[in-house]
């Protein structure tokens, strides 16, 4: 993906600046803006210097992080026009006299958001039916097969995560997986580091973990003990987790067989009991992603003390239910997750809240709306073509390469001429009729349509792979590839002014949205991508030569990228960033031959003093303006699998020799690499 996201990225960023900030209404049509913004370069800045602050120079002046937010960029500006839109298509649902079923459960599912006052009234009262079945638990035995029943019916992740997944072995099967889970941490290595700032952000999460016990009436001194018994079992979970760039080997997460060999590696857990609790009795064959964890996961549910187990379970209840409690529990945990982990100074206005949480929950439903009045045909078909297009030079680039061999290219590009390509929203909307949204009930409301989605994850279990499916809503500011599905997808809230703009000229089009399409098709065939064959199928595909050839070539990118520091002492991870960074620096290549390709027989002339080589290359680089707090740059420098925008604009420039002939660079200036990385 080309925004910070968990692929699906767990850190999209939806923010409110200056606009958001004067006007306190819904937005009625969607705000229109250039492309290409003249105010967001410093021109006081040599190109060949720095290219990302003589692009985002004045991006960056302009443009302060506002309270509510730990970063804020070009994406989140777009997220949060698109947020402010949808403000506008849920205020109406909400009061509409006259309603379908489906705004009908949007717009009462808003209004129960929005009404703070009925949910401070009830404080404690919705999670306190789970807190008394967790500590009614008499013995061991109850507990753990109770945690079938928990993890079914409440939000959050206890010990382990389980639901479906698209078998690695055979693309076109869903199967039932075991996973790593339970962490209140966002990675393993918060548990482990040893160093100061790891140290406060543990006595950090301690408190939010005692203050969060304390809510439901415990007395401090138990909190405390409790907490530290949390971390424990907690720490304890992390030691045997893999680390997030192990987790990029695909193989190292596949380790498939029968409910009775697991039944046999794993006695603590009845599997088939607990896989009935899920709605899947038949099952009898799954995936355990990390063997090793599932056996920390035995040893902890067999020593540890069944009171600390309680208490593990009642804080992992607590904590996923809190922003749908009363405000000490939803300012507790924006305490920690946000202003502690991220830097944020304040919580959004409730509108923001309010409209995320009906997107998540209904993404589907809202997105028909969404896209109706902002996604055209004409843009739909120029995304389109200029998609058809990149592939084009992609196919041209595998077969000019001078290291791979015919063997491997005839599969590259077989695999390449397979990728479907999934534009704007689903050709198949989803149905919401089995989900009931009540009027005033908000805690229920996200029970269910948490309950609603396990059902619908689930129920894919034994049955064909749906390959219309999408992972984001049509809203989303994002895109994305799935190495499984061998599809890209760009949804239509990524496809808006000012990142994609059909009235405006191809130079800055291509440049932006022609590099994020780029992006995505070369994740086909980054080191993770790569592994998988054209039907998406977990294959070695490549002649040894090749693949080392491969390794060779993005090793130079990990060189490079691991150079650049981002915060402190702390340096990209390339090990966890190289598939980012290789799409982006293949994007990049494939966007500016399509679009050369295509105005080859047109006469190009400067746009305001730039020449249409400088545009296409700005373009790129301004989709990518932020600035970012420091508590956000730690956490994305430990998790994010994407480089910071500096290194992702600097860090592929400088091995663009087209970029530095476009700005006049000289051998020796800081944009101009004496030996460039090429991988496609």
């Amino acid at each position: 993906m080309k925004l910070t996201l968990a692929c699906v990225s767990a850190f999209v960023f939806f923010a409110a600046g200056a606009f958001a900030q004067q006007a306190a209404q819904p937005l009625a049509a969607m705000p229109y803006s250039p492309s290409l913004d003249q105010s967001s370069l410093d021109r006081t800045v040599d190109p060949c210097s720095d290219f990302y602050k003589f692009a985002c120079g004045g991006w960056m002046k302009n443009n302060p992080i506002p309270a509510d937010q730990p970063r804020w960029d070009v994406y989140s500006k777009l997220a949060n026009d698109n947020l402010q839109f949808l403000w506008g298509i849920l205020a109406e649902d909400a009061k509409a006299a006259h309603r379908n079923a489906t705004q009908q459960k949007v717009g009462d599912y808003f209004a129960a958001c929005m009404d703070t006052a009925a949910i401070d009234r009830r404080g404690s009262e919705p999670i306190l039916p789970t807190l008394k079945a967790i500590d009614g638990l008499k013995d061991r035995m109850s507990l753990i097969a109770y945690l079938a029943t928990l993890q079914r019916s409440t939000r959050g992740s206890f010990f382990f995560d389980s639901g479906s997944t698209q078998d690695p072995g055979d693309s076109n099967a869903v199967i039932a997986e075991i996973a790593a889970g339970g962490l209140g941490l966002p990675d393993r290595d918060y548990y482990l580091k040893t160093d100061a700032k790891s140290e406060e952000t543990r006595k950090a999460y301690l408190a939010y973990v005692e203050k969060m016990l304390a809510l439901t009436g415990e007395p401090a001194a138990k909190a405390q003990s409790e907490a530290a018994a949390i971390m424990r079992i907690e720490t304890e979970l992390a030691k045997a987790s893999l680390t997030r760039v192990e987790r990029r080997d695909p193989y190292k997460q596949y380790h498939k067989m029968t409910v009775a060999q697991l039944t046999a590696d794993s006695a603590v857990i009845n599997w088939p009991e607990y896989l009935r609790v899920q709605g899947v009795p038949n099952v009898t064959t799954l995936n355990v992603a990390q063997p090793a964890f599932q056996k920390a996961v035995d040893h902890a549910l067999t020593t540890e003390p069944l009171e600390d187990l309680k208490a593990y379970l009642r804080f992992h209840a607590i904590s996923a239910a809190a922003t749908s409690l009363a405000k000490p529990y939803d300012d507790a945990f924006f305490e920690f997750y946000s202003h502690n982990l991220r830097g944020t100074q304040q919580k959004p206005p409730r509108w923001k809240t309010c409209v995320r949480q009906v997107d998540r929950s209904l993404g589907e439903a809202l997105g028909q709306e969404f896209v109706a009045r902002t996604f055209s045909p004409e843009t739909k078909q120029k995304t389109v073509k200029m998609t058809d297009e990149i592939e084009d030079e992609m196919r041209s680039e595998i077969e000019h390469l001078d290291w791979m061999s015919p063997a491997t290219k005839q599969e590259a590009v077989r695999k390449l001429h397979t990728v479907r390509n999934k534009i704007g929203y689903p050709d198949k909307w989803r149905d919401y009729s089995k989900l009931e949204v009540k009027a005033g009930d908000y805690f229920g409301n996200s029970v269910r349509a948490a309950d609603f989605e396990a059902a619908r994850d689930w129920a894919k279990v034994g049955k064909p792979v749906d390959r219309d499916e999408w992972d984001m809503t049509p809203p989303t500011v994002n895109a994305y590839y799935n190495p499984q599905m061998n599809d890209v997808n760009f949804p239509a809230g990524v496809l808006q002014p000012p990142l994609y703009d059909p009235k405006m000229d191809a130079a800055p089009n291509y440049g932006d949205t022609g590099s994020t399409i780029g992006h995505e098709l070369t994740h086909g065939f980054d080191d993770e991508g790569r592994q998988f064959d054209a039907q998406g199928n977990l294959k070695d595909w490549w002649t040894k030569e090749d693949a080392a050839g491969f390794e060779e070539r993005i090793n130079c990118l990990r060189d490079q990228f691991a150079s650049y520091v981002v915060v402190d002492d702390i340096h990209i991870n390339s090990k966890l960033t190289s598939g980012e960074d290789v799409a982006d620096l293949g994007g990049t290549l494939l966007a500016y031959l399509a679009w050369k390709k295509t105005t080859e027989n047109q006469r190009l002339m400067p746009v305001d003093g730039l020449t249409p080589d400088q545009r296409f290359f700005i373009g790129f680089a301004q989709w990518s303006c932020e600035n970012t707090r420091e508590a956000s740059s730690r956490l994305q420098a430990a998790t994010d699998p994407h480089s910071p925008a500096f290194a992702r604009i600097n860090g592929i420039v400088t091995n663009l020799p087209q970029f530095a002939a476009a700005f006049s660079c000289k051998a020796g200036q800081p944009m101009v690499k004496a030996k460039v990385c090429k991988v496609w």
